[in-house]
This record gives C-alpha cells, structure tokens and sequence, in this order.
C-alpha cells in the first residue's frame, strides 16, 4: 500500500498530501529558509480558508496532517492556540483575503531569486526557455517595507490583483508565485529559481546576453502555458519518489 491511501479523518486530505510533498521537495532542493517561509492553499470556492505550514517548522519534517486550517476573515487567528508566524498571517492572509484567484501561494527566499530580487535592476530578461517561461509575467515589488506584518502583506498583495502575474519579484526579500494548484504553483516556483539561476550565472560570465526578441519570449512564454500536464506529471513524480523512498510526508 502507497503512503497516500494512509488518509487519517482530515478534511482536504489530497490537498494536504499535494502540499507536503512540495515541502519536502523545496527543502531537498534547498529552496527553504530553514523553519521560515510559507506556502498556503486555498480550499473554499472564495478562496478566505486556506491550508498553511505550521509556526516554524521545518519544511523537510512537515507532514499532511501538521497542516493548519485557518479562515483569512477571522480576526482572531493570531490569539489561539497553534497560531501560524505572524508574518505568514500579514502575507499569505492578505493574498486570500485579496486575491481570490490566487488560489496557492509560495513564498521563498531562495537563493538565486533573492540575489535577482536584491539587484537594483531585478528584472528577469528572457535569455532562454525557462527565463522566456516568466516574460511578462512578473511584477518587482520596489518598496520593500520590513518583516510582512498585516499592513506590509496587504500592500504586497495589492501587487498581485492582475490575474496574468503571478511572480513578485519581492525587493530585498524574496519572491512569491502564486496558481491555481499546488502542482501548477511549486512547478512555477522550481522554474523560477532556475531561471534565476541561469541569469544570474549568465551575468557571472561578463559577457554581453543574447536576449530573445519581444515576439519569440511572448511566444515561448505562451507555449509553455499551454504544455499538457507538465506541472501534473512534474509533481506526481516528486511525489512517487517520496513513496518509493517510505517517506512519511502524506501521514
């Protein structure tokens, strides 16, 4: 039998599973930041209740149950037992409270985005098929306003209300992705992160960047919208790795 036909008596199990799998990859791929960071899914049709990592623990550990149900409405959230960070309440609250589209939400401060997001240029030009994946569709956040308490959370989802972006390249801090699905959104922040990284390496080089013109990152960047079940597959996969391994992540 799979770890995930282990389903104990919560709510939104395969959405829990879904979510620690992209824990324990992010952390395996060193994404993380240690016992910060969040990621937090949606899962009423508004978009306000949401599935979220607990207060500081560490994304390698985090299991399907260890989840936190929390309502983006309920202004006592900080004051019960089991509270989440403050500072995942002020972002990822905000992104659900604004933002309905923005059904998953990542938030990362791995280390070639952050050194992208700490550039005074931190524009992410389309120099080959991954950069090209993000054309146009990221926004930079040039006013970074300290630890993403309420007020800095809503300003940051502010940023977020075009449905077509879904990248912020946060200034100094970091970078959040948002989707529909959790495959859809850890598939755009893996793909983020390399393309970052292939930027970054590129400018290492000192030598001048082949850029691809307007038309063919526009077109590069739709096409990959439109690959069949890449974010799926790509998921499925990380996840069929974990079972393999005995992992107890969908516990």
């Amino acid at each position: 039998m799979s770890v995930t036909d282990l389903r104990p008596n919560l709510d939104y199990w395969q959405e829990r599973v879904d979510m620690a799998a992209a824990f324990r990859w992010t952390a395996r791929l060193n994404l993380h930041e240690g016992v910060a960071n969040h990621f937090s899914l949606s899962v009423n049709d508004d978009g306000t209740k949401f599935l979220m990592n607990p207060n500081q623990m560490h994304f390698s550990r985090i299991k399907a149950s260890d989840l936190l149900l929390l309502d983006a409405n309920d202004p006592d959230t900080l004051d019960k037992p089991g509270a989440p960070d403050p500072t995942a309440w002020g972002l990822h609250g905000s992104i659900h409270r604004f933002c309905g589209h923005a059904r998953c939400a990542m938030h990362v401060h791995s280390i070639h985005a952050t050194v992208l997001a700490s550039l005074a240029d931190s524009r992410l030009p389309p120099i080959d098929q991954n950069t090209a994946t993000f054309y146009n569709r990221y926004v930079i956040d040039e006013e970074f306003g300290g630890l993403a308490f309420e007020s800095e959370g809503k300003r940051c989802a502010a940023m977020l209300t075009d449905p077509k972006v879904k990248t912020m390249i946060m200034g100094n801090h970091g970078v959040m992705v948002i989707g529909d699905t959790v495959a859809e959104t850890f598939n755009r922040l893996y793909y983020f992160e390399r393309a970052a990284e292939t930027y970054i390496r590129a400018l290492q080089t000192g030598q001048p960047l082949r850029v691809l013109s307007d038309e063919i990152a526009e077109k590069t960047a739709q096409e990959l919208e439109e690959y069949p079940e890449q974010d799926v597959r790509h998921l499925a996969e990380l996840k069929a790795i974990l079972d393999d391994e005995g992992s107890n992540y969908a516990s």
